[in-house]
């Protein structure tokens, strides 16, 4: 699947019922993240759910996030071409940011997108 083809889905219109999978590194995640999303850096995700899926099931909704959608449109991809359910969330951190959404962070600071 060439990532121009991924599903992608604007923040306005994630499902409630999505599970939001943010693919970023530690220290992006540090910083800040969307409540409630699961974190498993992009190299990590193949591994992940072989191992301890949690809540990422091929029947589940499955939303990737990035910090601009290049690493989440390639996961994406991935977890179709595996017979997942996902979307890109057009526009990563960034695009959920601009459209009025909170983020959190996990270190001592300000939620910020690195």
């Amino acid at each position: 699947m060439h990532p121009t083809a991924v599903p992608t889905v604007e923040v306005s219109s994630v499902p409630p019922e999505a599970v939001l999978l943010d693919v970023r590194e530690d220290d992006e995640w540090a910083a800040g993240h969307i409540s409630g999303a699961i974190h498993v850096p992009m190299m990590r995700v193949p591994q992940q759910l072989q191992h301890d899926p949690g809540p990422l099931t091929p029947d589940a909704t499955i939303v990737v996030v990035c910090k601009v959608g290049s690493r989440s449109a390639q996961v994406t991809a991935w977890l179709c071409r595996q017979g997942y359910i996902a979307a890109n969330l057009a526009g990563g951190m960034y695009g959920w940011e601009a459209a009025g959404r909170p983020i959190e962070s996990s270190d001592d600071r300000p939620p910020r997108i690195i």
